[in-house]
């Protein structure tokens, strides 16, 4: 475990200045529960991170489902839900809710249940439902430990990006999900399920670094800075504590745990070992289409496809089936 780290000093120095000092001084709050809620507190700041390529979503699409033009969603569906109607999710965590809508817009789900903490991402994303004429969702803000919500009321319970922010994992699992889905209920993840805290391993820096070393410098320049990004030292433990006390916190134990409540339906790992932290604060660079631009990340892609040849996978998209009691 590693403390403090010079990553954790840069990052620091790179948020004030794309989120101002407010931001930085919303840390030092001493509920856990703000310090959360404002990492979520501005969907409309521009960020930098692997998500945000083109072809690294392309990846993902291909990873998932076969092929680089048919996302998750629409692989779901067809693969789970085709024919059917008036199903009912409950998504978790589910911020601004773009991906929810698409499941909205399917005609298969006549009713979808957003919950969040972030009430400001909730009331931009009903903004949009209601832009779209989606009628089939509703929003609720609040803890999601605290809401009555009735035994076996859901066909599905989805989670992105938002489950590895729990903790009581098992608890979480087994006592809630499981008693919230109906019999032979799903759970839909996509999400992040490597190391706790970031704390990676050296051997996985080192690929990373190695991954740097590759790109020009021209490829290399932050965002919103004039500073290029030559190393990675991985994240501090404090930094992540007090940044965000629910990151990453028990996202090591998410597989194993549902693996002893779930039949695993599908399990697709798509990486993200290297290039999530090779492209952090970079990856504005990679938005146009260009073959200099294609030719990194393409090197790139290979050397995570390599060295996951020995290694899980960081995220992973799954589906999984509630197991019938045995009477």
């Amino acid at each position: 475990m590693r403390i403090v780290t010079p990553d954790d000093f840069i990052d620091v120095y790179h948020k004030a200045t794309q989120r101002g000092l407010q931001f930085i001084m919303s840390k030092l709050n001493p509920s856990r529960l703000s310090r959360t809620k404002s990492a979520f507190s501005d969907s409309a700041i521009s960020s930098s991170n692997w998500w945000i390529v083109p072809k690294v979503r392309e990846r993902w699409n291909y990873k998932i489902t076969g092929s680089t033009d048919i996302d998750y969603e629409s692989h779901t569906i067809d693969k789970y839900f085709l024919g059917q109607n008036n199903l009912r999710m409950l998504s978790i965590g589910s911020g601004i809710c773009s991906h929810e809508m698409r499941f909205a817009e399917s005609d298969v789900f006549g009713n979808i249940t957003c919950i969040d903490i972030a009430d400001n991402l909730l009331a931009q994303a009903e903004k949009i439902a209601k832009e779209k004429n989606i009628t089939n969702m509703e929003f609720v803000v609040g803890d999601i430990w605290k809401l009555p919500i009735e035994k076996e009321s859901y066909d599905v319970i989805f989670f992105h990006s938002s489950l590895h922010h729990f903790d009581k994992i098992s608890t979480f699992i087994n006592d809630k999900i499981k008693e919230w889905l109906k019999p032979a209920g799903l759970l839909i993840i996509n999400e992040y399920v490597g190391p706790n805290r970031l704390q990676f391993s050296n051997t996985q820096k080192a690929n990373i670094n190695e991954g740097l070393k590759i790109i020009p410098d021209r490829y290399r320049q932050r965002f919103q800075s004039k500073w290029l990004k030559n190393k990675f030292y991985g994240s501090g433990y404090m930094r992540m504590v007090v940044a965000d006390p629910s990151e990453c916190i028990e996202s090591a134990e998410i597989l194993p745990i549902i693996h002893t409540g779930f039949e695993v339906l599908e399990e697709k790992a798509y990486g993200g070992n290297l290039l999530m932290n090779v492209l952090k604060d970079i990856a504005h660079n990679y938005l146009e289409d260009n073959p200099e631009t294609n030719a990194v990340l393409d090197t790139l892609f290979d050397l995570e496809d390599k060295y996951l040849e020995n290694q899980d996978s960081d995220f992973l998209f799954g589906v999984y089936q509630k197991k019938l009691s045995k009477i």
